[in-house]
């Protein structure tokens, strides 16, 4: 990703970006709009943690979704009518080729109201191989990082929403890992100890994982 700003860009603030994200869609209204989709995607963040623990537990700040960076245009031929923006160093720019590098996130805007709807994570993949943002080298077929909801969501896998919640641990973070963790079996708490240690050594979850 590029390492600083290009001309232009509106400033947004942190109180301004929330307040724009109220309203945001609920992971069963974006599978409604997305049903069909030929690429994979799936539901990320701390909506995945939910989806794995069977509902809501906490208010959503937004929603965040993840497809393969090569099916993002199939992601954004549902949207007729709306607008994406890329959001980085507090400015947004409206989607264009020469900002998409900025950040992985793209902020689903309602051109009518400003609101956004949904974040639309691009990631690093190869073919039918996600690539970890975080770490390059942890390469995982997509049939094994998408799990489903009984009714269809697709979601996260949670041992892998952890892992990029480990990198900062706010107080969200903490929640959601101490909630999915009792829920987690033994394949999942592994590969996620051996996930942390791997790109968070020492982290502070590796203890509570191997009780």
């Amino acid at each position: 990703m590029s390492q600083g700003p290009p001309p232009g860009g509106v400033r947004i603030g942190e109180a301004e970006a929330a307040a724009r994200w109220v309203g945001a869609w609920t992971p069963e209204e974006v599978t409604a709009r997305l049903a069909g989709l030929a690429t994979p995607w799936y539901v990320a963040g701390g909506w995945a943690v939910d989806l794995f623990r069977g509902g809501r537990t906490r208010e959503h700040g937004d929603l965040e979704i993840a497809v393969p960076a090569a099916g993002f245009a199939e992601i954004r031929s549902r949207f007729a009518g709306f607008a994406f923006d890329v959001v980085a160093f507090d400015r947004i720019w409206e989607l264009t080729p020469e900002v998409s590098g900025l950040t992985h996130q793209t902020w689903l805007r309602d051109p009518s109201t400003g609101r956004y709807l949904v974040d639309v994570f691009r990631e690093p993949h190869d073919g039918p191989t996600w690539i970890c943002r975080r770490d390059p080298s942890i390469r995982l077929p997509y049939t094994a990082v998408v799990r489903r909801t009984p009714d269809g969501i697709p979601y996260l896998a949670p041992e892998l929403a952890l892992l990029f919640k480990a990198k900062a641990v706010r107080p969200k973070d903490q929640q959601d890992f101490a909630g999915a963790l009792p829920l987690l079996d033994g394949a999942a708490r592994r590969t996620l100890a051996a996930l942390l240690a791997r790109v968070h050594p020492g982290h502070r979850w590796l203890a509570d994982l191997a009780r």
